[in-house]
């Protein structure tokens, strides 16, 4: 079964999609982490994020098996990784590690930004976990204050507008829910509520 889950930043999709995979027993693949690794890697450079020629080189010489957890999961890699994710040619360059992710034997769990739209089209699953933008702030916040980063919650919320506008902008593979895809709002869910209400509706698809 392939599953495929997106939605915009903070939405709860990562979460969510990591317990499908522990529930179904499918691999995960959370695709902003390769994003926040090319970024980091731009930044690391000495490069601009802007700068589509470095952002590309960097996509094609990432090794997905060396990726810092710790380095990509700051509000500066994540502001990065929205610059270096509008790039078509970086997007182009890592849409092949994605999709051998998503064909391998028994299926796969992806969650991301444009996963049931381009991706994996053809997924047996669609999910597009969205939330209010003040909710969603809010938990960005909580997450980075958790670990250790000082930040205001008024300029998390105005990166997290300001990333919504360019992922849904973005001529290349722009964030959108596909036509097939099953909407899960999690403004007023805990975690446990979200997770239970995503399983819910995979297992009401392996139906027959």
């Amino acid at each position: 079964m392939l599953i495929a889950v997106d939605g915009p930043l903070a939405s709860g999709k990562g979460t969510i999609a990591r317990a499908l995979a522990a529930r179904f027993a499918l691999p995960h693949l959370d695709t902003g982490t390769l994003y926040r690794a090319v970024a980091v890697a731009v930044l690391e450079a000495g490069s601009d994020p802007s700068d589509a020629s470095a952002a590309e080189a960097a996509a094609r010489s990432l090794d997905p098996s060396q990726i810092d957890e710790a380095k990509i999961r700051t509000a500066g890699a994540g502001a990065a990784a929205s610059i270096v994710s509008a790039h078509p040619q970086v997007r182009a360059a890592l849409k092949h590690v994605q999709q051998a992710f998503a064909r391998q034997p028994g299926g796969a769990v992806l969650d991301g930004r444009d996963i049931g739209t381009v991706i994996a089209p053809d997924a047996d699953v669609k999910l597009f976990v969205t939330a209010s933008a003040e909710v969603r702030a809010s938990r960005r916040w909580n997450e980075l204050v958790g670990r250790g980063e000082t930040v205001a919650l008024e300029q998390v919320m105005s990166q997290l507008l300001e990333r919504d506008g360019r992922d849904a902008a973005r001529p290349d593979a722009p964030l959108l829910k596909a036509d097939d895809a099953i909407e899960l709002d999690t403004t007023d869910m805990d975690e446990g509520e979200a997770i239970r209400a995503a399983i819910d509706i995979v297992a009401g698809r392996m139906k027959p």
